[in-house]
This record gives structure tokens, C-alpha cells and sequence, in this order.
């Protein structure tokens, strides 16, 4: 019965796993001689200052994101979850951004960054202010792509922190009310508790997102200027479709599975332990 479902997982997902390891300890790019290197992938990539750049960048762009997205997230359920006339419109209107897909997304936040001739820089004309390229300028690049990034997945976070107030049991929140809880207590003591399973489910795949930042690299920036927005996953398709270097790019492959390895056993060991199941 698990067979199918079996299959599919080893071939799309350990096969490959392990053959990025494998693949990592062998040099293979066009021009030099292909055979066993052993560890020397790993020790020319952790040498390489963009290596550094790259993970720098892509940790960054985690702290900056993650927690933003969902504490938005969960803070338009709160104010959605409530029974006033609009709900239903403002529910579509902030899930909208899920659905589009994230070509289109980056190509109208493109439009939005132009210098001179977007919506910013025109919004900003009548108030004598200067716009900043902020694509083009290495130390707003990143924030920029972080905010486009933010409004696409806040809305979809949205979605799993609505189910999850909707199954709490109202009898106790009623309680609370009658003993005089004030709303912030409320959700504090008993709203933010009982929503950690789904705060543990959102914060591991929005780390996830976080992690796999590429199409809008690619459209918007393609990793500059300067490798300022160069993410590490957009930088392993660099190194394997550009500098055709599958040898690197398996190894730059291997130390970003290390790393979602690392934040699953930290959610899974640590974080889980402080979830309320009941």
C-alpha cells in the first residue's frame, strides 16, 4: 500500500540527496579532467569569499523574513477571524498574492522598483522626494527583494493561522471573559498557546521558502549588485547552469540540505517541546 508513495520519495527525493554527495567529491566541469577529488569541493567552497557573501546574504534574508511574515500572518488571522461585515473581501484580498504565481509577482514588484518611471518613484515625484534605486543600490537590494517576499507569503500563512483559530474551543475564551481577561491576556495565555502547532508548522515551511529564493532573484536582480541579493540556493544554479561546475554545485547542494537538516532536528528536539498538542 505505502509502496507508490515509497517510491516516489526515494527516487525524487533520497536518490538525489545522495547523489549530490556523492557527486560532491568529484571534480566534473567541462575542460578539466573529471575524477575523485575527495573532500577539495568542500574546502574551495567554505575558502571562497562569495561562499561567505552567499550565506551571509541568505541567512539575512531568513531573520528578516521569517519572522515578519509570520507574525503578520497571524496577525491578519486575528483581525480576519472576526465576524464584521468585509471579511470575506479582505480574506481574498491578502491571500490574493498566493495565487499569483511568483514570475508575475516579481515582474509587478519589478514595476514597482523602476527608477523614474514606477509606481514608487511616481508616487514620490509630487512630494519633491528622491527615489533611491533601491534594485540597483547593495544595501536596499535586499531589503527590497525581503518586502516583495513577505507580501507573497503572508497571505498564505494567513490561511493556516485562520484553521487554527477556528478549531480552538470557545468555551475557553468564554471563561476568561467572565474571570475578566482582557484581550491581550487572552491571546497571550491561551490564543498563542493553543495556535503552536500551527506556529511550528508555518515557521518550518516559511524557513523553507526562505531557503529556496530563486525565481525572483533570477527576474529581479539575478543576484546583484555586487552579490548583494545572491541567495544560496540562486547560487547553486549559478554555479551548475552558468559556470557549468556540477561538482560545486553538489556541494553547495549538500551544505544546503546540511542546513534545513539542521532546522528540522532544531524544531523537531527543541521547539516541538514547547508546543501545546491540548
Amino acid at each position: 500500500m505505502i509502496l507508490p508513495g515509497l517510491a516516489v520519495i526515494l527516487t525524487f527525493t533520497v536518490w538525489p540527496m545522495f547523489h549530490a554527495a556523492y557527486l560532491s567529491l568529484f571534480q566534473a566541469k567541462p575542460g578539466s579532467p573529471t575524477g575523485f577529488v575527495g573532500l577539495d569541493n568542500y574546502a574551495r567552497v567554505f575558502a571562497a569569499p562569495v561562499f561567505h557573501q552567499v550565506l551571509g546574504n541568505t541567512l539575512l534574508f531568513a531573520l528578516g523574513t521569517i519572522p515578519i511574515s509570520v507574525s503578520l500572518a497571524m496577525f491578519l488571522a486575528l483581525q480576519l477571524n472576526r465576524r464584521w461585515r468585509g471579511t470575506a473581501f479582505f480574506r481574498t484580498l491578502f491571500f490574493y498574492p498566493t495565487v499569483i504565481p511568483m514570475m508575475s509577482a516579481a515582474t509587478i514588484w519589478l514595476y514597482l522598483y523602476i527608477p523614474q518611471y514606477g509606481l514608487l518613484a511616481r508616487f514620490l515625484e509630487p512630494f519633491g522626494l528622491t527615489y533611491v534605486n533601491l534594485l540597483g543600490n547593495d544595501s536596499t537590494a535586499l531589503p527590497a527583494i525581503m518586502a516583495m517576499s513577505v507580501w507573497k507569503d503572508a497571505g498564505y500563512f494567513m490561511i493556516f493561522f485562520l484553521a487554527g483559530l477556528q478549531n480552538l474551543p470557545q468555551d475557553v475564551f468564554e471563561a476568561a471573559e467572565l474571570d475578566g481577561a482582557s484581550p491581550w491576556q487572552q491571546f497571550w495565555r491561551i490564543t498563542f498557546p493553543l495556535l503552536s502547532p500551527t506556529t511550528l508548522f508555518v515557521g518550518t515551511i516559511a524557513a523553507v521558502n526562505a531557503f529556496r529564493t530563486v525565481d525572483q532573484l533570477w527576474l529581479m536582480t539575478s543576484g546583484g549588485p555586487g552579490n548583494a541579493t545572491n541567495l544560496l540556493l540562486f547560487h547553486i544554479f549559478e554555479v551548475a547552469f552558468s559556470f557549468f561546475d556540477r561538482g560545486v554545485a553538489a556541494t553547495l547542494t549538500v551544505v544546503l540540505v546540511a542546513i534545513l537538516l539542521v532546522i528540522a532536528l532544531f524544531n523537531n528536539l527543541y521547539v516541538e517541546r514547547k508546543v501545546h498538542y491540548e
